[in-house]
């Protein structure tokens, strides 16, 4: 299997679930600490200048400059136990560790940055800096999925100038460029000790596999090597890296009802990326003899190439309210719609190689994100933030996930609090925890490392198993008006 196949594909299920931090897959919600208090259902608020992530026409609201800086932290905690993962034409177990607890990272970090500026009655300008998805996963090698991945590092940015134009005292807009960056690097498995197992058990009973097989052999022996180190043969390794910038779209909308009361929608565009990397192959340890490794990688065909694949995200659509019920509690909630089913299949090309895409088949299914929260004045200098989210996956069925993203419906419970230190700054505060259903796999590889020249390209693999995650967030920011 092609690990850019993987990359590109994991880069574009997280920039599609995870662009908006009001959406499924792998996001941080790391976007804005006063937002994450509220289980992010304070879109409609426009508590500080990250109102330029939420909702940019809740810039209108912000007087004179403000600066929030924030860093979230995500403490991820997940286990994977496998339950029969098999090798192509099932000829065997993959082998490997069944039970995995350590592939997740003990912590990241998410940074975000805005300012606002107030131009004048009717206009305001803001620039936004955040992380709007990521993912990182170092799967042991010898795992019992690793013919599917066996680590995934992904990065990204988005650089968000925003405007807003207040209509009057009901009505204000907002827009603003998205400009975002996203590297991926992957590594995988190449199953050589599957490709053997399968000639020789079927050579017996299909002749043009013992034809393939005894092909095999000769080329081996042609080239000085020795046939009897297939015995002892171990696998490949792919490792890849990709990076692209892509370009969209956000709007906003705010209507007040009453001085207490507003509504607000939200909209992110799809973006368009073309990610290009290169995919590096290595068989220098499959087996002790140079020369037979030599030879099973030609007639593997798993030359290092350049990949591209063309992609588009989803976008997401929120509609949401805020009410300032007295003088200290605030109730609020958010309603997220993301259209994910532009995800379908997603075809790899290996330029220049003539070799088949590779193909994921992933059918994603457009999803819901509701939270509900409030604001509490405890005092002048305290004000206290809770909410609960849930929030379903993209992913449709146990066939269609793939442990680059094995995704699921999930449930948030989040608390907050904004402590005002002088008249002009403030600190907030955030804790969320999230807890995901059990994710089961049964996904199955289409193609297999013996299909014909310029047919498909992968391991044939089949992944079963279960993971089981649960996350914590906790954040912290500083706001100041200038």
């Amino acid at each position: 299997m092609n690990p850019k196949y993987l990359s590109l594909m994991v880069a574009a299920a997280l920039s599609a679930a995870a662009m908006n931090a009001n959406a499924s897959g792998y996001r941080f919600g790391s976007q804005s600490v006063s937002g994450q208090g509220t289980a992010d259902s304070n879109t409609a608020e426009a508590a500080d200048a990250s109102t330029i992530f939420a909702n940019p026409a809740g810039l209108s609201r912000l007087e004179g400059t403000q600066f929030s800086g924030g860093i979230t932290a995500v403490v991820p905690h997940s286990t994977y136990d496998d339950q029969g993962s098999q090798r192509y034409g099932k000829v065997g177990s993959t082998g490997g560790a069944a039970h995995q607890d350590d592939y997740a990272p003990s912590a990241v970090a998410a940074p975000s940055l805005y300012i606002s500026h107030k131009l004048n009655d009717k206009w305001a300008l803001g620039f936004g800096a955040f992380v709007p998805y990521g993912a990182k996963l170092d799967y042991d090698n010898n795992w019992a999925g690793r013919y599917a991945l066996t680590s995934i590092d992904l990065k990204s940015v988005t650089l968000n100038p925003s405007v807003s134009f207040k209509l009057d005292e009901r009505h204000s807009f907002g827009f603003g460029i998205d400009a975002e960056f996203m590297k991926a690097e992957l590594g995988q498995g190449v199953d050589v000790p599957g490709s053997i197992m399968f000639l020789s058990a079927n050579a017996a009973t299909n002749p043009a596999i013992a034809a393939r097989r005894a092909e095999l052999l000769q080329k081996i022996v042609l080239a000085g090597g020795n046939p009897a180190a297939l015995l002892a043969a171990k696998d490949g390794h792919a490792t890849m890296d990709g990076k692209d910038w892509g370009v969209g779209f956000n709007l906003g909308y705010m209507f007040n009802l009453t001085k207490d009361t507003r509504f607000g929608l939200a909209y992110r565009s799809s973006i368009h990326h073309k990610l290009k990397g290169d995919a590096v192959w290595d068989f220098s340890t499959v087996t002790s003899d140079a020369k037979v490794n030599a030879v099973l990688q030609a007639s593997s065909r798993k030359a290092n190439s350049g990949a591209l694949v063309d992609i588009k995200t989803p976008e997401t659509l929120s509609a949401n309210v805020f009410s300032q019920i007295d003088d200290k509690l605030a109730l609020m909630a958010d309603l997220t719609w993301s259209r994910h089913s532009r995800m379908k299949d997603l075809h790899i090309e290996f330029v220049g190689t003539g070799e088949g895409d590779e193909v994921i088949r992933q059918q994603w299914k457009n999803t819901m994100r509701a939270s509900l929260g409030m604001n509490y004045k405890l005092n002048d200098a305290w004000m206290l933030r809770a909410g609960v989210a849930i929030d379903e996956s993209p992913v449709e069925k146990a066939s269609l996930r793939h442990p680059a993203l094995p995704d699921s419906d999930r449930k948030q419970l989040s608390f907050g609090a904004n402590w005002k230190v002088t008249a002009n700054s403030s600190i907030d505060l955030a804790y969320s925890y999230l807890k995901f259903d059990d994710a089961s796999s049964t996904y199955q590889n289409q193609c297999s490392t013996l299909a014909p020249a310029g047919t498909c390209t992968g391991n044939g693999e089949t992944t079963v198993g279960t993971w089981k995650t649960h996350m914590s967030l906790v954040g912290l920011s500083y706001n100041y008006k200038f």
